[in-house]
């Protein structure tokens, strides 16, 4: 049971307490993932060469056109509006965008 007592049952949270291991777990996964898809957009612009190659920009849009419906989902689930159950989904989008942003660095980098 919850240390933190309710009185009025407007103030208890939608979907519970978020434990700190699941914060943390958080944190990390997000931060690995900004890391990543900052590294990807670099990338982009960067290599091979000046002017970067439009397939590689292109690319790197389509990871943060991905990122930004994620950034949504996670702001929603956040504010209550979403179930539950739509954590997967958010978490399983997030794997994807990881995928997708180590697939494009293995292309731009390729020699």
């Amino acid at each position: 049971m919850s240390a933190i007592n309710y009185d009025d049952m407007a103030d208890k949270p939608l979907f519970g307490e978020a434990s700190p291991r699941h914060r943390m777990i958080h944190l990390f996964v997000g931060g690995l993932c900004i890391i990543l898809v900052l590294v990807t957009l670099i990338s982009a612009f960067v290599f091979p060469q000046w002017p970067p190659l439009g397939l590689n920009v292109y690319f790197a849009f389509c990871i943060v056109m991905i990122c930004g419906a994620n950034v949504i989902l996670m702001y929603w689930y956040r504010e209550g509006d979403l179930d539950p159950k739509f954590r997967t989904l958010i978490y399983y989008n997030t794997l994807c965008i990881l995928l997708l942003c180590i697939c494009a660095n293995c292309y731009m980098h390729k020699a």
